[in-house]
């Protein structure tokens, strides 16, 4: 019997080292040479007006694709048999889908702006025409009936009479780092998400543009490394509390000699216009103007003949306005009504206004937040509405629909976690993006009549059976309370052999930014392929989400407004002392590591919670709100002339006589977005300060840090310092 147990133990032992010796070790050529760790879905979906079809873009062809079957239908157009052949790289229908223009030899600028070659192609008489022989075009756009397309080019506005191909050129004043028609300047296109800046008209006879003055706006100097000597590359940056571009807006009548009408947008000039879009009447034109401080948002409508405008709703807070009222303002084809949404009540919901400004109704309610407006089918008797919620829990995010009356509320989705959704553009299908802490995305395609699952596109079957073949741990939720008496909510990946008797390092990753969740019910996530194969090397990988991040209402949102960084990091510090005291967590092991905002946390918590933390990893932090750019930093801290004490308090510069463990500051030289100048501040700083720590640049790379090998070796640094000091 003795022997028979202990074969049997024998045989269970060797089972389970079987187990572990199967398990691949993930490795950093892995994740950033061949991309091994994301799992698939339907992604670059264009839906056609046909709600049953979609096209995607495949081997150089527009493919057809059936949603109902999964199955293509034809090849649309393949751009290798065209004459000349057109690489395509994005293209976009007309309206009536007869014609497509297609993009070309894209040359990237900023984070959205571009320039590209297009070309037209007509489906009745097979033709293929280049849009213009005069240099690359940026953002060109179909008129709606077709006839013709607008495009910038060079600060400048141009159209397209695609009848004749003749060019016309409509404004003449753009000059680089001075006027700009028709796009954006650099900060509206980081902060408003913005780079086209000119909008046609539902009628096709007018087009409504914004001009940026950005004369006056302040440069910075961006060295290009790599001739002999560096090159000079000056852009426009308004920094917190500098000048900003005068933006304007104008209409030009091409029914009437493309003679331009000014807007009224009123007599102050410091102020911002951040979106700006024609109602369903071609008369008028639609603009949001905000002020400075951005805590007061008015939507203007304006007179399209004789530019006359009025404001037809203002909101303001103590605090700011956020941004997403201004992309979810819908108007109604009735012509009478718009949708809007708001944090009046303390959540974000959404409010059904007349054209006049007159609130008809709130539309959803309750101590939860509508986190987007997918659509407003208005085809239906009752106008139905389409949008994503945490109703259920704070980190889920859920798929409903309701009519226009506030009435008949119906959740579509099915299963806890978030789903993500892409309705077709009349509303008869939908397809869900569905992942949960414990479920891979699974993406299907539902018909909305009856919430029908028609068929399962993308299950993810193979790489449910990678990441197993490679021991990836699940998320584990936990919340806790700080001394402050505030509930946090956050996730830890433990090695898959964890032992509650051992004591592990822990290493906390958070980004913080205001609004943003790194916690959520939802597989995987930034970094989330490193952090399991840090697990795999013996570290608990830890992510809380403090104050200031979003899911939670407007009051834990905005309480970290005018003293951007101090509860924030009061937040983290709190996490890596809570973790201290769980019996498996090795309290003088804790690092912490972030990108961006992230960075900047990271670098403050390193310093005003020296006690607290082992080692910290910086990428391209932020190191003094004074050096970033106007919109962002002013929204949350305003002015450093309004309130010095609230950029200089908190910023990681002012604390580097704190640093007690291994610090390693990253940046890339060529980030247009978080200059270098915060790095080699902070870096000047610890010098005086007497501070040893590690730095490192890559030179001409920009924000994202990226490009060749580049991401995998500052995964290989990373990666070294962590295992070399926590």
């Amino acid at each position: 019997m003795k022997k028979r147990l202990l074969l049997l133990i024998g045989l269970m032992c060797l089972s389970f080292a079987n187990t572990f010796a199967q398990t691949k070790e993930i490795s950093l050529e892995n994740i950033w040479a061949e991309y091994k760790f994301y799992p698939k879905s339907v992604n670059a979906v264009r839906w056609m007006k046909a709600g049953q079809f979609y096209t995607k873009l495949n081997s150089n062809k527009i493919i057809k694709n059936d949603v109902t079957t999964g199955k293509e239908v034809e090849t649309i157009l393949d751009g290798s048999t065209l004459s000349p052949q057109v690489s395509i790289g994005d293209y976009v229908f007309s309206a009536d889908e007869k014609q497509v223009l297609l993009m070309t030899e894209k040359e990237s600028i900023y984070r959205r702006s571009f320039k590209a070659e297009y070309y037209v192609y007509d489906f009745i008489s097979k033709k293929l025409s280049k849009l213009s022989e005069n240099g690359k075009q940026s953002y060109a756009t179909f008129s709606p009936d077709g006839k013709k397309v607008a495009f910038a080019r060079e600060n400048n506005m141009f159209v397209v009479d695609l009848s004749s191909m003749e060019e016309t050129q409509l404004t003449t004043d753009g000059k680089f780092n001075h006027i700009i028609n028709g796009s954006a300047d650099w900060v509206y296109e980081e902060e408003f998400s913005m780079a086209k800046a000119f909008f046609w008209a539902p009628d096709s006879k007018k087009i409504a543009y914004q001009t940026f003055n950005e004369t006056e706006v302040p440069e910075y100097n961006m060295q290009i490394w790599g001739n002999l000597y560096p090159q000079d590359y000056k852009f426009k940056y308004p920094k917190a509390g500098e000048k900003n571009s005068v933006v304007s807006v104008s209409i030009i009548d091409l029914e009437n000699n493309n003679t331009h009408k000014s807007v009224d947008i009123g007599n102050e000039t410091d102020i911002y216009i951040p979106r700006v879009q024609w109602t369903a009447d071609a008369a008028v034109l639609s603009i949001i103007r905000m002020n400075r401080l951005q805590n007061k948002l008015e939507i203007l409508h304006a007179n399209a003949t004789s530019g006359e405008s009025k404001v037809v709703l203002s909101e303001q807070n103590k605090t700011y306005v956020d941004m997403d009222y201004c992309d979810d303002l819908t108007y109604l084809k009735d012509g009478k009504h718009f949708i809007y949404t708001s944090e009046v009540s303390g959540y974000k919901h959404i409010y059904l206004y007349t054209v006049e400004g007159k609130m008809v109704r709130q539309i959803t309610n309750g101590e939860w937040e509508v986190s987007e407006l997918v659509g407003i089918n208005e085809a239906s008797k009752k106008a139905v509405i389409y949008y994503i919620s945490n109703e259920v829990a704070s980190l889920d995010r859920d798929f409903y629909a309701i009519d226009i009356y506030g009435k008949k509320k119906t959740r579509l989705s099915t299963k806890n976690g978030q789903t993500h959704v892409n309705m077709s553009n009349d509303f008869s299908y939908y397809i869900s993006k569905h992942s949960s802490s414990e479920e891979v995305a699974t993406t299907s395609l539902y018909k909305t009549k009856k919430n029908q699952l028609i068929k399962v596109l993308e299950d993810n079957a193979a790489f449910k059976e990678l990441i197993a073949e490679y021991g990836f741990v699940g998320k584990e939720h936990f919340t806790f309370t700080t001394e402050d008496d505030i509930e946090l909510y956050g996730y830890m990946l433990k090695p898959a052999n964890f032992d509650a008797a051992k004591k592990y390092p822990v290493l906390m990753f958070q980004y913080s930014g205001p609004g943003s969740n790194q916690v959520a019910n939802s597989w995987g996530g930034g970094n989330f392929a490193w952090h399991q194969m840090l697990t795999q090397k013996g570290y608990i990988v830890c992510v809380v989400d403090g104050r200031g991040t979003g899911s939670r209402g407007k009051e834990f949102k905005h309480s970290t407004y005018a003293q951007l960084g101090k509860l924030e990091a009061l937040d983290q510090i709190q996490t890596a002392k809570w973790l201290g005291k769980q019996n498996y967590v090795d309290a003088g092991r804790i690092g912490i590591w972030g990108w961006s905002f992230g960075g900047y946390m990271t670098s403050l918590c390193m310093f005003t919670g020296a006690d607290y933390f082992k080692m910290g990893i910086a990428v391209a932090p932020v190191t003094t709100w004074r050096y970033y750019d106007s919109i962002y930093t002013e929204r949350y801290l305003k002015t450093p002339q309004d309130n010095p004490t609230g950029y200089d308090d908190n910023s990681p510069i002012h604390h580097t006589d704190k640093l007690k463990g291994k610090f390693l500051l990253i940046h890339g030289t060529g980030d247009d977005n978080v200059h270098v100048q915060n790095a080699i501040d902070l870096s000047n700083a610890l010098i005086k300060s007497g501070k040893q720590f590690n730095e490192f640049f890559y030179p001409n790379r920009n924000h994202g840090i990226y490009g060749g090998n580049t991401r995998l070796h500052l995964y290989v640094q990373m990666t070294n310092f962590v295992m070399d000091n926590l």
